[in-house]
């Protein structure tokens, strides 16, 4: 069948997949999970003082090496980030061998004297220290404990403490995230293409697995987390509770803070679909989340334990919020039945605080938010944010049968909207003021607007656009609400610096950084100018990874498991690109390519469903192997799920 003129396919389908994993390619040498979960250096980073065999611990071999005198040491690089419990074989020592180890994330903190600070931060940079082993240095094998483990490091220094020599051989990192799968690199989506401008044409795919693996780092048994109060005068102990619940949880980070944020889930529960398509860590933190709730208010906390922060509205909706993108992605209705009870409480919570404006007015003690300033008042974001919980709760109560209660969350979010673009609006900078009387034209007020639909008109979308522009700087945007932050929580563009600057790890996803490219995110602002405690293993880093699913390939689920879906590829300047996701349902894919002037795409999604297309050009369309009709509003199509093709002259 067909929209115009007929053209001729010869287009490759793309591969059926029957097990609903992600199918094999080239895409999978982008991958950055081990093959196993111990795991060896990579290479030799440094060394000081003298060491014999150096070379011996790295592949392609597999010996010893050995440190003589006090203060000798070297650095075992791994290559990329790792986590969990290091392990090695004290081969020769005498009884007074003394060796201890030392952990950072970036190459410029690398030091036989401390580690990164990951569990206080501190202007000297020195609250971590070095993890010395046990006094006297015996042959065998030594294993950190779970509490020892390090969440997050690229770079081990082994020191000598003595002048007597000690020989140390099989240095290696068990891997403790993701601790419910067996095979860390099967992945349920997958995402390829090639960038025709940027500097690597395989930019755009190091950067989803990128963040895809960000987020498994960030995954971790629920009694992994990080110990508060820290350890005194100095160290770090990763065996705290992370909340009421056995089996994994989805954290910050992997280094710190090692403790559920449902902020930062707002972004990494969206990666954990696209590309592992495992909720249940996000199942169990929003459980947490909810256990937290206060009985007599309803309000829940801003983070879960062992921090257990309260006060942040924002992270209240966010908590909401997530529990429809769970519900969307999974159809677990049972779990929204079990804590419907504690969401509507919440959600009250947040409505009372709605004064005659229609706009919530934050009070000061629920102002915190992803550590911007003034969040108090009737802020921009965190009206967005109440919005979009209304409209979420909405759809839930619908689905639970309670019609009168989403006709009624429905008329406050419509009330809310219309507050919002009334007293926030600025016309002569075509953007969200921060609150009524700001001259602040913020990112996140801004950006949650164009996301979750807040506007009015598509013409102030266009407007938020540019004008977010104005931010810009030639790595990443600068956050107007918080100094000297480029931050990737509400930002853009920040990724191609994070994956190529020799500060990071190079393969997951940085918590912040500042306008010159250095570490120093919130150094006046939390963080005592300690630039070792930024986290390189971030969840909220990880947009482009569902971004490039959701806008790229332009594949998303509108209803629960994918039932009905979206389809709507923006081309971007790219050539093609391909990937998809699974549901329970099955494997959702796409491949489109442009062809001199023709765009080729192929869809292969599950036969039960039904989705939506609308393509960006204008000519016509060829559709093969799907039955469609054509929506009267707007000119999309409206077809069954399968197998096909189609063909549009751009």
């Amino acid at each position: 069948m067909h929209l115009g003129s007929l053209w001729i396919l010869s287009f490759p389908l793309l591969f059926s997949n029957i097990d609903a994993r992600a199918p094999p390619g080239p895409w999978d040498g982008f991958n950055f999970a081990p093959l196993s979960r111990n795991v060896r250096p990579k290479a030799l980073h440094s060394s000081g003082g003298n060491v014999e065999a150096l070379d011996q611990l790295v592949p392609p071999h597999d010996g010893s090496a050995t440190l003589i005198g006090n203060g000798s040491y070297f650095v075992l690089d791994f290559g990329q980030e790792v986590g969990g419990e290091v392990s090695l074989t004290v081969n020769k020592a005498t009884p007074q061998s003394s060796i201890s180890l030392s952990f950072t994330e970036s190459s410029a903190f690398v030091s036989p004297l401390h580690s990164d600070d990951s569990c206080r931060a501190v202007p000297t940079m020195d609250s971590d220290g070095v993890q010395t082993l046990p006094f006297p240095l015996s042959p065998g094998t030594f294993v950190q404990t779970i509490g020892e483990q390090r969440g997050g490091f690229r770079y081990l220094t082994i020191v000598s403490n003595d002048n007597n020599p000690v020989t140390i051989s099989n240095v290696s990192v068990h891997t403790t995230w993701m601790p419910h799968w067996d095979d860390l690199r099967a992945y349920n989506g997958y995402f390829f293409a090639h960038d025709p401008v940027f500097h690597d044409p395989d930019f755009l795919t190091k950067l989803w697995y990128a963040g895809a693996y960000t987020v498994q780092t960030n995954t971790i048994d629920s009694h992994q987390a990080r110990q508060q109060p820290c350890p005194s005068p100095n160290g770090w102990a990763n065996n705290a509770s992370g909340g009421p619940v056995d089996g994994p949880i989805l954290v910050d980070g992997a280094k710190r803070d090692r403790n559920i944020w449902p902020g930062d889930m707002g972004i990494s529960s969206h990666t954990e679909f696209v590309a592992l398509n495992d909720l249940l860590p996000t199942k169990n933190s929003l459980a947490v989340m909810f256990s937290t709730q206060d009985p007599n208010t309803g309000s829940l906390q801003y983070s879960g334990p062992p921090i257990n922060a309260k006060g942040s509205d924002t992270y209240i909706g966010w908590s909401l919020i997530g529990t429809h993108n769970y519900y969307l992605y999974t159809g677990d209705l049972d779990f929204v039945r079990l804590v419907w009870g504690n969401f509507t409480k919440a959600l009250a919570f947040l409505e009372d605080q709605v004064d005659s404006t229609g706009l919530m007015n934050v009070p000061q003690a629920f102002s915190n938010d992803w550590g911007r300033d003034n969040g108090q008042g009737h802020n921009s974001a965190a009206n967005a944010i109440l919005y979009q919980a209304l409209i979420t709760a909405a759809d839930l109560a619908a689905r639970l049968g309670f019609t009168d209660l989403a006709a009624s969350y429905i008329a406050n979010a419509t009330t809310l909207k219309s507050a919002y673009n009334d007293l926030l609006w600025d016309d002569t900078a075509g953007m969200f003021r921060d609150n009524p009387t700001s001259t602040l034209h913020p990112q996140d007020g801004n950006s949650l607007a164009v996301l979750f639909n807040v506007t009015n008109q598509q013409s102030q979308n266009a407007a938020i656009s540019q004008g977010l522009t104005n931010f810009w700087t030639d790595i990443g945007p600068l956050n107007p609400e918080l100094n000297d932050t480029i931050i990737p929580f509400v930002s853009g563009f920040e990724w191609g610096y994070m994956l190529y600057t020799n500060l990071s790890v190079q393969s997951t996803l940085l918590e912040g950084f500042t306008r010159n490219g250095s570490l120093g995110y919130r150094a006046a602002a939390g963080y005592h100018f300690d630039h070792s405690y930024t986290s390189h293993s971030h969840g909220w880093a990880t947009g482009p990874t569902p971004a490039l699913t959701f806008f790229v390939l332009g594949l998303t689920p509108t209803s629960a498991q994918g039932a009905t879906w979206s389809l709507a590829p923006m081309l971007s300047g790219l050539d093609g690109a391909e990937g998809g996701f699974t549901t329970s349902l099955g494997w959702f894919g796409v491949k489109w390519e442009i062809r001199d002037t023709k765009l080729m795409l192929a869809v292969d999604v599950p036969e039960s469903t039904r989705g939506t297309i609308q393509l960006p050009g204008t000519g016509p369309i060829h559709v093969e192997g799907g039955t469609f009709s054509i929506l009267p509003e707007d000119g999309k199509l409206e077809i069954q799920g399968g197998n096909y093709t189609l063909i549009q002259v751009l």
